[in-house]
């Protein structure tokens, strides 16, 4: 049965539900099947709403493991833009760039795509659309920093964010807002500035990387050669937030149980620092053992992760037997 894009009008649960003490479900595989392949614009519609509102619910129970979940999430989406752009970094030559740096440090192209995802991820969803935010994102993204087109953009942007109903609507107006006055900055801020405007309407604390993910994102709009190309778009686009959403999701369920031998073994940690250190690995994607915890030696940490990989905790992502990286 095909049921219409009404649905996509979503809101934001209740206090009663917000916290709700049950482990996520996993993705039902009619959810699965839907969000894969859908057919039509009616399917995409369908499974983007069912899938966005399962990850509401996933968003509002505000797991430990969060902050460590949003940021791979920048980082999928950082990686997705590099090789966009043409660029050869990966998922872990992106990490190595941000945590083999030295603070201050340039990056590079690649790395700043990576920081300005993040700076989605981490930021209070109501602070994302600011002039000074939107200047410094789209710089990092490439866009160049055209002020007035930025103005301009940030002047029509808001009300978008601020209105009231159909979630993935206002995605939609948002990327051909930025298209029409901005097509370079289309390519890339536009898939941000979507997760920004979704996780708004959703009334979400902070925004979760989900189109940028998507082979759809920075494509810009179809041609408009009639209503086939507009419905072709929203299709699309529909078809986007359905996958990314899943994938989200699946995500979301492995760290959560990546997180629980780390969550069982904090107690037991005597090493002074060591709670910093177990929330850092859940607020995180990754952290280096050179990484400064107040009262704890380089020497020390290096144990501390040790032990934790030996009891499972966490893992180390580089493979290297050098500069070694953590996380769940």
């Amino acid at each position: 049965m095909i049921l219409r894009p009404k649905l996509l009008r979503l809101t934001p649960m209740t206090a009663a539900s917000a916290r709700p003490v049950a482990q996520a479900a996993p993705v039902p595989t009619w959810l699965r099947k839907a969000a894969a392949g859908p057919v039509s614009l009616e399917d995409a519609a369908f499974a983007a709403a069912a899938a966005l509102t399962t990850l509401d619910a996933v968003v509002r129970r505000e797991g430990r493991w969060a902050g460590a979940w949003r940021q791979r999430l920048a980082l999928a989406a950082a990686a997705a833009a590099a090789k966009r752009a043409g660029r050869v970094e990966d998922a872990a030559a992106l990490r190595d760039t941000l945590l083999l740096t030295r603070p201050g440090d340039e990056v590079g192209p690649a790395g700043r795509m990576l920081l300005a995802w993040r700076t989605l991820a981490s930021r209070p969803v109501a602070t994302l659309l600011s002039e000074t935010v939107l200047a410094d994102v789209a710089v990092d993204l490439g866009s160049g920093r055209d002020e007035e087109a930025l103005g301009q953009i940030g002047d029509e942007i808001r009300p978008l964010a601020g209105a009231v109903g159909n979630a993935v609507a206002g995605v939609i107006n948002a990327i051909a807002l930025v298209e029409r006055h901005d097509s370079r900055a289309a390519r890339e801020l536009g898939p941000w500035l979507a997760d920004a405007i979704l996780a708004d309407r959703l009334g979400w604390a902070h925004a979760v990387p989900l189109f940028g993910t998507q082979a759809v994102a920075g494509a810009g709009r179809l041609p408009h050669a009639g209503q086939q190309s507009e419905q072709a778009f929203r299709q699309h686009i529909f078809a986007a937030y359905a996958r990314a959403a899943v994938q989200a999701m699946d995500l979301a369920a492995e760290l959560g149980r990546r997180a629980d031998p780390l969550l069982a073994v904090a107690p037991k940690l005597r090493a002074k620092g060591s709670g910093a250190v177990v929330e850092k690995l859940l607020a995180e994607d990754a952290v280096v053992a050179s990484q400064d915890v107040p009262g704890m030696s380089d020497r020390g940490l290096r144990r501390l992760f040790d032990r934790l990989v030996d009891l499972g905790a966490v893992r180390e992502l580089s493979g290297r037997a050098a500069f070694r990286i953590y996380g769940l």
